[in-house]
């Protein structure tokens, strides 16, 4: 049976000085948790360390997950293996190329698929019994389809057909197939899989927002969507609580979408051919939270109509 546990946790956050690990990372440690960041670039927080590591080298990956948080944790005494470090007691993999085009499509598929997989692996082998992985948005397939395509239909919940074309939603299915296989193969330890949607940093509302608002042709491929980085944090939170799921996918996302108008009227408008397969709320997010708010207990928080004049 699933339990939550409200203890302060040791976490392995990998990519935390991205864009939502870099949120993500403060609202942990609000909550009482020890993070070390495991990144190629520092995270400029006080309480925080970053471990350089290349993580689609399996040795690198093996070692950060087994180190020290911080220098002084070599004043810790000597524990059964003879050294003093603690086990973590989750790992959050944040780290990825973030989109298509950064670097040529083979090296975005070869270094998100294989760090995902050493990521797990390692966290496995070492009996860290929880792991959360980012996916994505991408993977419902419009996101970077070539031309304007459409979804099979909404709401977009974890039960659907995703079927991308691209090279970077591609890596992020092999993802959550590494994690399905790894929660087999090593009962008792859940891994979740974050259907990530598109990050807004808070100091985007302002120049941004708007023209999402007041455009929302611009907005198909986001599905009408968005997550609030500082609401992915209390998601990160949740999962890390929520212990006995196994394998898990959830969409992460903020509850409403990102127009004036009503969902049903916006789907109608742009998205006339694409079937509705269930009643939605009057402007639920077409990429629906439903389950984490069922299942995790997600409130939402940063809604962006509390930073935008409508």
């Amino acid at each position: 049976m699933a339990a939550s546990s409200s203890a302060a946790k040791r976490i392995v956050f990998t990519g935390g000085s991205g864009k939502a690990g870099r949120h993500c990372i403060p609202y942990l440690l609000s909550k009482g948790h020890s993070v070390l960041n495991v990144d190629l670039v520092p995270l400029d927080h006080p309480k925080v360390h970053t471990l350089k590591t290349d993580l689609t080298d399996s040795g690198q990956v093996f070692n950060a997950l087994s180190s020290h948080f911080s220098l002084s944790h070599y004043e810790n005494p000597r524990g059964p293996g003879g050294v003093g470090v603690e086990k973590p007691d989750a790992v959050i993999h944040f780290a990825a190329y973030a989109r298509n085009l950064l670097v040529p499509d083979s090296e975005t598929f070869r270094g998100n698929v294989l760090s995902t997989y050493n990521v797990i692996e390692a966290a496995c082998k070492l009996g860290i019994k929880k792991v959360v992985i980012a996916s994505s948005e991408t993977t419902y397939g419009v996101c970077f389809a070539q031309g304007d395509v459409d979804y099979h239909c909404f709401p977009l919940e974890e039960d659907y057909d995703n079927d991308p074309e691209d090279t970077y939603a591609t890596s992020k299915l092999c993802g959550e197939r590494c994690a399905r296989s790894f929660a087999r193969r090593f009962p008792g330890t859940d891994i979740y899989a974050l259907r990530i949607g598109n990050v807004i940093e808070p100091h985007e509302y302002e120049p941004d927002f708007p023209e999402y608002v007041n455009k929302p042709e611009t907005r198909k491929r986001n599905a009408w969507s968005y997550i609030d980085a500082r609401d992915l944090g209390q998601i990160c939170d949740l999962c890390v609580q929520k212990d006995g799921l196994g394998f898990q996918v959830f969409n992460a996302t903020n509850d409403t979408i990102t127009t004036k108008e009503p969902t049903a009227e916006i789907l109608k408008k742009f998205a006339p051919n694409t079937p509705i397969t269930r009643q939605m709320g009057e402007y639920e997010a077409p990429l629906s939270n439903r389950k984490i708010r069922e299942v995790l207990g997600y409130k939402d928080v940063h809604d962006w109509r509390k930073y935008v004049k409508v």
